[in-house]
């Protein structure tokens, strides 16, 4: 009985795994791993070309990288680094999203103007969808049914029906979308629109306009206010908007699409990751080589994280 109590008392004292926090820098070919805890860079890894867009699979034992300039999506053993093997992609992969079944890839093709679908486990390509013009922006639904690609050139969002592999909706956005997400519950889909500066908000019913989110920051001038990638809070009620080389992360009532505050982080703020717990946003700021990481719940940048050359993707491993 001592023994199971020393033995509780011990577990119990031990810190808790804050997790992990993947950052892929495009000049440097390699990924940066940062501990959640120390905020601190503890790994990094080499890659493949220009890795741009990660992500985990669902038990975050493989993460998969979109190394762009060597057209291909690699597959990564988080825990050594190692690179497992290569999957087809298409040329110039970008972004990408993994479907819930944990199984299907969906690419993002910027110069050929397709999304690949890939079976990660076979390492097949089982389809391509012609979308509209450089392609970027990914999303999938939460219950898998609907799977989003933007075309920056195209200035659209195409909607595709993951059981036929078919476009069923496009819908008009504003220049250059360059990211897209559905909101937790699936009734929403945001589109961020880089060089038109604005996020619109679409009913995912029937794919009409709900709103249309412009931002204005203080002594920076509109042309430097670029939406790229946001997240939303654990609770649904605010999105964190990264607006590129202004250097500020916008912060959106997601209920009343009013902006409530903005965060000034490092220089070309592009994606950016929660904690495992969500209470800590870390962002990729590709001019100035750093992370910067905001406090969820002041709204306040508390650390700067130098990392490699141009930040870019961000994912988190618990």
């Amino acid at each position: 009985m001592k023994h199971l109590l020393f033995c509780t008392a011990l577990t119990a004292a031990l810190p808790a795994w804050a997790g992990e926090i993947w950052v892929t820098n495009e000049k440097d070919n390699t990924v940066s791993v940062i501990d959640v805890e120390t905020l601190s860079v503890v790994k990094t890894y080499p890659t493949g070309e220009r890795p741009r867009g990660i992500t985990f699979s669902q038990d975050h034992s493989r993460v998969y990288i979109c190394a762009s300039d060597s057209d291909t999506v690699q597959v990564m053993d988080p825990d050594s680094g190692e690179i497992l093997h290569d999957l087809p992609s298409g040329e110039d992969p970008e972004q990408f999203v993994l479907h819930p079944n944990d199984r299907d890839l969906y690419i993002a093709n910027e110069d050929d103007a397709v999304t690949t679908v890939v079976d990660t486990e076979t390492r097949k390509v089982v389809a391509q969808i012609n979308v509209g013009i450089e392609p970027e922006g990914m999303a999938v639904s939460p219950d898998g049914k609907t799977v989003i690609t933007t075309s920056e050139t195209t200035n659209m969002a195409h909607w595709i029906d993951t059981e036929t592999r078919t476009i069923y909706a496009n819908t008009l956005v504003d220049s250059r979308p360059r990211h897209a997400e559905f909101t937790h519950d699936g009734s929403e889909l945001w589109v961020s629109s880089e060089i038109g500066g604005t996020v619109t908000v679409f009913d995912t019913r029937d794919q009409s306009q709900k709103a249309r989110i412009e931002f204005a920051i203080k002594g920076v001038h509109p042309d430097r206010v670029q939406p790229v990638g946001f997240e939303f809070s654990k609770d649904g009620k605010s999105v964190f908007v990264a607006l590129g080389p202004s250097n500020h992360v916008a912060v959106v009532n997601a209920e009343t699409y009013e902006v409530e505050d903005y965060v000034l982080v490092g220089r070309r703020v592009w994606h950016m990751a929660f904690s495992p717990d969500m209470t800590q946003l870390f962002t990729t700021n590709g001019v100035s080589g750093d992370v910067t990481v905001i406090d969820v719940a002041s709204r306040k940048a508390i650390k700067t994280i130098k990392v490699g050359r141009f930040p870019w993707g961000a994912a988190t491993r618990p």
